[in-house]
């Protein structure tokens, strides 16, 4: 049996006691973070928000096998949030799609959630109608025409099936109760209402795609509640897609389990804990880019130069060369070259080891 075919389903229960420890200390880190990241001053909270929500749209869609792509993530959250980030990229609908869903969760947290809302985000992450090239049921529940919604892996003809999600003729009755129960949050803690949200929404599995990403969108909006503010400065799906491989096993056990789901609530503590921890790369990322900009406040640099200095602060992947520049800079070689020398006399870059054509160049 599957857990919402218990009798007593969706009446879920925990070990309070058990999780009481671990609890307060997450709370107590969520706090410190919140204070540390109030006391940045506006500009560089806008900036640390802005690089935890692309890290969350972009690790959210990896847990699920799909990469985006992260400059067209940036790119499209930027202009919603109108930071200037200097070089914009033009974003595919799907990178807009799942942009558009996940600020609306976290930044219109207040906002209540309704089955409306919920299918304008699913409409929102599948604009073309489909999954890669499968044929899907946008913006309404699915119906389970192909058979019951199953979560399977393996080759065809020799699948492992790991869920099977309730018929969809029971849907609108399990997302009632779902929904009626987030808009009255009684007296939970926050956190493990979280953790109960997405493990509650995505048993029902009500979609026939992108349960997972919208089940971690509204633990995020939760949060947010929590919080009081609609910045994200960590990333649970992040620290999600570090712990994949948990995060399936847990949650299919505890989906073929009974109703005490204490496993759970206990995995998505310690990895919201971690999540937390994990801001501080954030937070450094953030105050190093801050005190680079600080040191050559009073350069005259160019702008391809600038375009290609914050490119390498954001978090550039491989090795910077000439032609790399040239290409990002839209700029002769010979261009690009004096540019980075430039930028050496002045320290801002150091040449890497090696030489010849593979030369490469890093931040100083």
């Amino acid at each position: 049996m599957y857990i919402w075919e218990k009798k007593a389903w969706p009446t879920l229960t925990w070990d309070d006691e058990s999780l009481s420890r671990l609890l307060a200390r997450v709370s107590r880190k969520q706090g410190r973070l919140l204070g540390r990241m109030e006391g940045l001053g506006f500009a560089l909270r806008n900036e640390a928000n802005l690089q935890t929500l692309t890290e969350d749209v972009v690790k959210s869609s990896e847990i699920e096998g799909e990469r985006l792509n992260s400059d067209q993530v940036r790119s499209s959250i930027a202009r919603r949030l109108g930071i200037d980030v200097g070089d914009l990229v033009p974003a595919d609908r799907d990178v807009e799609g799942v942009v558009e869903m996940m600020l609306d969760a976290t930044g219109n947290y207040v906002t209540p959630l309704t089955t409306e809302r919920l299918f304008d985000w699913h409409a929102a992450m599948f604009p073309t109608g489909r999954s890669g090239m499968r044929k899907i049921i946008v913006g309404a529940w699915r119906d389970d025409h192909d058979g019951p919604m199953q979560v399977v892996s393996g080759p065809v003809g020799k699948e492992t099936i790991h869920y099977e999600a309730p018929p969809a003729v029971h849907i609108p009755e399990e997302m009632e109760q779902f929904l009626d129960w987030v808009a009255q949050p009684g007296k939970m803690d926050p956190l493990l209402r979280a953790g109960l949200a997405h493990l509650w929404f995505v048993t029902i599995h009500p979609f026939d795609d992108g349960n997972g990403r919208i089940a971690r969108a509204i633990a995020d909006m939760v949060l947010a509640q929590e919080e009081g503010t609609g910045q994200r400065f960590y990333s649970m799906s992040a620290q999600i897609r570090r712990e994949r491989k948990e995060y399936y096993a847990l949650l299919e056990r505890t989906q073929k389990g009974d109703l005490d789901v204490t496993s759970w609530q206990d995995w998505f503590l310690n990895c919201l804990n971690r999540a937390l921890g994990g801001a501080e790369d954030t937070l450094s990322a953030v105050l190093e880019k801050a005190r680079f900009w600080q040191r050559f406040a009073a350069e005259s640099l160019n702008e391809r130069q600038i375009k290609v200095l914050n490119r390498l602060l954001d978090g550039f992947e491989g090795k910077l060369t000439s032609s790399k520049w040239a290409r990002i800079a839209k700029c002769s070689q010979d261009t690009a070259y004096r540019d980075i020398l430039n930028l050496v006399e002045r320290g801002a870059l150091q040449k890497d080891p090696g030489g010849g054509r593979s030369t490469s160049y890093s931040l100083k």
